[in-house]
């Protein structure tokens, strides 16, 4: 007796449970993140939307709900970029495989950038996936990252 899917006149197809989720928003900002090679999970804490209820705010982790291919996107805006790292990545880190995009980045300090990363996932039931921002450097590194930033994604099939 629920409706799960509409098509309108025009052949428009909507599907109100279908897995959707856009966060944003850093829980902080998240300030001096020191660039050792550690792995640090980036705080997306605010639901712009998160149809299904899949994206969990308090651990900053989307878990699929059903088996099938997710479209997953992340952006995160970095201040007071510093050029003694050797390089910055961003990556999508998902149970089956952690998808990594990277940046080398060697020139002078500068206020601002925006890092993004885009995949097709394949991902099982109850599989997760973070953002993590991981940099290398050879000295005393370190950036924020800052609130304009967010996470995305979609069941695609």
């Amino acid at each position: 007796g629920l409706e799960r899917m509409r098509i309108d006149a025009d052949g428009h197809v909507t599907m109100q449970s279908q897995s959707a989720f856009n966060v944003g928003g850093i829980d902080g900002p998240q300030n001096n993140v020191a660039s050792d090679g550690t792995l640090v999970t980036v705080k997306y804490d605010s639901e712009r939307f998160d149809q299904n209820s899949d994206y969990n705010t308090s651990t900053y982790t989307f878990t699929a709900p059903v088996t099938g291919k997710y479209y997953l996107h992340a952006q995160v805006y970095v201040n007071s970029v510093d050029s003694a790292a050797t390089y910055y990545s961003l990556r999508i880190d998902t149970s089956n495989k952690d998808y990594i995009s990277i940046y080398n980045y060697t020139h002078s300090d500068i206020n601002y950038i925006t890092f993004q990363i885009d995949v097709l996932a394949d991902m099982d039931a109850n599989d997760t996936a973070t953002v993590s921002f991981p940099t290398q450097n050879s000295g005393a590194a370190q950036v924020d990252l800052g609130t304009d930033s967010y996470f995305s994604g979609y069941l695609v099939c």
